[in-house]
């Protein structure tokens, strides 16, 4: 499965990756190490009041998200970045495009971005003959595979090192084998020599800091800063909510972010980046261009859905989500799947073109008992089912079935016979409903709530 499976049909796309015995085995294991993991990582630190305090700065960035922009671009200006404001995804598509064919780049190496996948840059980058080589290594498979991230953090969650294995001897015509260390080596050695012979880096960025003009990159891999460093020319993608106001913040969610998202006390690679490589300074690119995005982040901002802005793209609602953890992320067909992408996919694409995701969650809350900065996704998700409703976006008889319920629950008389009738109803409701609706409900009992025989 890849990303390119509708939205719309997401209840057909869940059914067949339920299905998928290899693909939940995958999901099942690496969801539960994270969630290990986190619970490790967040036990001996104050974890409750760091999230208090991520919501507070998270919150004031929002309120006042355009002056924030102002002082960011203002800084990194007098850093000796370059800085775009982009309106949309096709502005930001431009921008790059220019920055790259006026400096004759050709080959691009790139680190983990879901704001480029979010604008399609690599393929719009690939339709005008650019190279463009993923660097981080589950972004690399998923890239030869032909497929997108399942995952924020994780592309390639959904794949087992078997499949990894197998998948290198068909595209990288090398020996099989399904070793870790020997995959990776076998990536590293290639992707050293696009490093060194990159004409450009594009990377996000996980946030920027406004008082100093500032980008932070979060990486466990070091091919991050090998983009960020090596290539003459670095470019830097992000999208307005990115921002925080200062370097102070900064180590608070240094502390935060990778435990929340794998339980390290912090990732193996911090890079602070501020400007551009200054005179008699031996590392840094030569030249640093800031795109900063903004793509429906303005319309959002004014709405009831504004806390989903506050997400700093951990992924740790998506390790504990029961629906993300059964079927994985490309089931959802979207850039952004799990209980965040829901909820911000919903905003950015519009409810009609994606309000099937809104089935692909319990509302168990356990998205909203890890989310570091406190976003409330069980109250967004809620309001967003309801928009859904009022739209009249459900199926007809879905809407016919709930009207009937709320008919019933009204009037005990009529809920006590549908409890006796519908015992022996059961199996002509099934047919008549389709296969793969209500056999996935409970039998209806032929014991009665108040302890009576039906």
């Amino acid at each position: 499965m890849t990303n390119k499976i509708s939205p719309l049909n997401f209840r057909k796309n869940a059914a067949q990756a339920v299905k998928d015995k290899s693909l939940r085995h995958a999901m099942r294991t690496a969801t539960d190490m994270f969630i290990a993991k986190r619970g490790e990582g967040v036990a001996a630190v104050p974890i409750e009041v760091w999230r208090d305090q991520a919501s507070a700065i998270r919150l004031e960035v929002l309120d006042n998200l355009p002056d924030y922009v102002d002082r960011f671009s203002f800084h990194a200006t007098k850093a000796g970045a370059v800085v775009h404001h982009a309106c949309d995804a096709e502005t930001a598509r431009e921008t790059i495009f220019h920055i790259l064919k006026d400096r004759g780049a050709r080959k691009i190496v790139k680190s983990k971005s879901m704001i480029t996948e979010e604008i399609h840059l690599n393929e719009y980058l690939e339709d005008q003959d650019f190279q463009v080589f993923e660097t981080d290594l589950g972004e690399y498979i998923v890239q030869i595979a032909g497929e997108k991230p399942s995952h924020i953090l994780a592309p390639a969650i959904h794949k087992d090192r078997r499949q990894v294995g197998a998948l290198f001897a068909e595209k990288l015509h090398v020996p099989y084998s399904d070793d870790p260390a020997v995959l990776t080596k076998i990536a590293r050695n290639i992707l050293r020599q696009e490093f060194l012979t990159a004409d450009a880096g594009i990377s996000g960025a996980n946030f920027a800091v406004a008082d100093t003009g500032t980008i932070a990159i979060f990486t466990n891999e070091g091919n991050g800063r090998m983009v960020t460093t090596l290539p003459p020319l670095h470019i830097a993608v992000f999208s307005i909510e990115k921002i925080i106001p200062t370097l102070n913040d900064l180590s608070l969610f240094t502390k935060l972010l990778p435990r929340s998202a794998t339980g390290q006390m912090l990732s193996s690679y911090v890079s602070i980046i501020t400007g551009s490589r200054k005179p008699g300074e031996s590392t840094g690119t030569k030249e640093l261009h800031v795109v900063l995005l903004d793509n429906g982040r303005s319309e959002i901002l004014k709405g009831e859905y504004r806390e989903i802005l506050k997400c700093i793209r951990c992924s740790a609602c998506f390790n504990v989500c029961p629906v993300y953890r059964a079927i994985g992320g490309h089931a959802y067909g979207v850039t952004y799947p799990g209980p965040m992408g829901v909820v911000l996919t919903s905003l950015l694409e519009g409810i009609d073109k994606v309000y099937p995701l809104l089935d692909a969650t319990t509302l168990c809350g356990a998205c909203v008992e890890v989310c570091p900065v406190r976003v409330p996704l069980v109250k967004l998700l809620t309001m967003l089912r309801e928009e859904r409703v009022s739209k009249g976006l459900t199926p007809l008889t879905e809407r016919a079935a709930m009207a009937m319920y709320g008919v019933a629950t009204k009037r005990p008389s009529v809920f006590s016979l549908a409890q006796m009738t519908s015992k022996a109803l059961w199996p002509v409701l099934n047919r008549i409903a389709g296969k793969g609706r209500l056999d996935r409900l409970p039998v209806p009992t032929s014991q009665r709530f108040n302890g009576g025989n039906s």
